[in-house]
């Protein structure tokens, strides 16, 4: 049986193979010579530092000790949290995620003592965006308390839920439908980012029964901390409602909204005007601040075009040029909204039969780059990443109509890209319909679209 070298051994054969002192060593490490002494004659275990002093001095991989550290120097000793707590720093940084595992799967074995720590860490890592470390911590925190209704136990699930979603839209679903179970669990403010964040899921989903549920929960719990807020104007209670993401009336706002997309997607426009003037009529908001002011004049601009997109969807289709120009004035300042705008058009051109090929040619720059566009929140990578899809799903069916092939494959191959990529099945089994055209492709479209064809099979 093979003997694998310890951290020391490996330190003593490089200094006999460089012939090097102690003294030499040391000096090469950065270290005193007692603490290098202290390293290859003593039993305690190395710290962090100490450990990455040596690994550079002998020019290896910064990681290279990293699997004897956690058996040598935390599962056969003591468990000391600080030098503990050093290494998974570390760790995280050179993404040594199995490391990570280990290390906390046997400090769960105390939970008693080292769920808090491990928790704190956690946190420390999502701050830090280090989600693949965080999503180990958190899972081995959850499942020390699976059994208890505890708040700390519901944060670990909003974190996870929050790391987990992603492109794959079936996915997203299953992580939304459980993490919803622990909503209630939350204090009341954070159960108001939690409710926007899986509204945000299931609308990318176009879940809308979902979606309409969640925002009559988030909207009902963000009046009654309203009317508290400035009912108790103490300054704790103030102060407590800086965690929030947005400022506290916004909640009900986007309740508005997102009821009123509701509404538009089940074809009835009148209702959906209603909730879209209950969010541009805004004169109870009390807050006078800037950030409240900005929110404010936002959802005034986004019912000015929603109000457009209802009666143009609704078959009125003499707000056109108004919608044009309005969004031709917002495309500087909101081209994450873009997609959505262009959709509206796209939807209300193929219902009717319009003509917007100068509207095209308008925003043409913007239809050509689209696609490339990269999401960073949680409402871009979800919602808009499913815009995208189907505008490009409504552009091809429009040159498709308009005997634009060229064109049309081209959107139409993009929809089939990004709906496998988010695993929309729905898009898929959508856009393969259009084989009727395939005497118009080229060879190479031909050969893309039986690639995608073969993906829904």
């Amino acid at each position: 049986m093979q003997i694998t070298p310890t951290i020391r051994t490996e330190i003593q054969s490089f200094l006999q193979e460089y012939s090097l002192s102690t003294s030499q060593f040391a000096t090469l490490c950065g270290l005193n010579v007692g603490t290098m002494s202290g390293i290859l004659t003593s039993n305690r275990p190395l710290s962090v530092h100490q450990l990455d002093c040596v690994t550079k001095a002998m020019e290896k991989p910064e990681d290279h000790f990293y699997s004897h550290y956690v058996q040598e120097c935390i599962l056969e000793t003591t468990v000391d949290w600080r030098r503990v707590h050093a290494f998974l720093l570390r760790c995280a940084e050179v993404s040594r995620l199995d490391c990570i595992a280990q290390v906390v799967s046997v400090l769960m074995e105390n939970a008693a003592y080292y769920a808090t720590h491990v928790f704190e860490l956690a946190e420390e890592f999502f701050a830090h965006e280090r989600y693949a470390a965080a999503e180990i911590l958190y899972e081995n925190v959850a499942l020390s308390e699976r059994h208890q209704h505890s708040e700390r136990l519901a944060i670990c699930q909003y974190r996870l839920f929050k790391i987990r979603v992603d492109n794959d839209q079936f996915q997203n679903f299953r992580a939304a439908t459980f993490f919803e179970t622990f909503i209630e669990r939350l204090d009341e403010l954070q159960q108001l980012d939690a409710l926007k964040d899986v509204a945000n899921v299931y609308r990318s989903l176009r879940e809308w029964d979902q979606v309409e549920e969640v925002a009559r929960k988030m909207k009902a719990k963000a009046n009654i901390q309203y009317r508290m807020k400035h009912q108790q104007n103490s300054r704790e209670r103030v102060a407590s409602y800086n965690q929030l993401s947005r400022p506290l009336f916004v909640y009900i706002t986007y309740a508005d909204l997102l009821c009123a997309s509701v509404c538009e997607a089940r074809g009835d426009y009148q209702q959906a005007l209603k909730y879209t003037y209950a969010y541009a009529t805004l004169d109870w908001v009390k807050e006078t601040d800037e950030t409240s002011v900005h929110w404010v004049s936002l959802f005034q601009h986004w019912a000015e075009g929603n109000t457009y997109v209802n009666k143009l969807l609704s078959g009125d289709v003499s707000v056109l040029n108004d919608y044009v120009e309005y969004i031709a004035a917002s495309s500087e300042k909101e081209d994450n909204e873009m997609i959505s705008r262009l959709l509206n058009i796209m939807l209300a051109a193929n219902r009717y039969c319009l003509d917007v090929k100068d509207v095209l040619k308008r925003f043409g720059r913007f239809i050509n780059t689209f696609a490339q566009q990269n999401s960073t929140d949680m409402y871009s990578k979800q919602v808009i990443t499913e815009q995208r899809v189907r505008l490009n799903y409504e552009l091809a069916k429009y040159y498709m109509r308009n005997e634009m092939y060229g064109e049309g494959f081209t959107f139409l191959i993009s929809c089939l890209e990004q709906s496998s990529l988010i695993n929309n099945k729905s898009y898929l089994y959508k856009s393969v319909r259009y084989e009727s055209y395939e005497t118009y492709a080229s060879p190479e479209t031909k050969a893309a679209y039986r690639q995608f064809i073969s993906i829904v099979d």
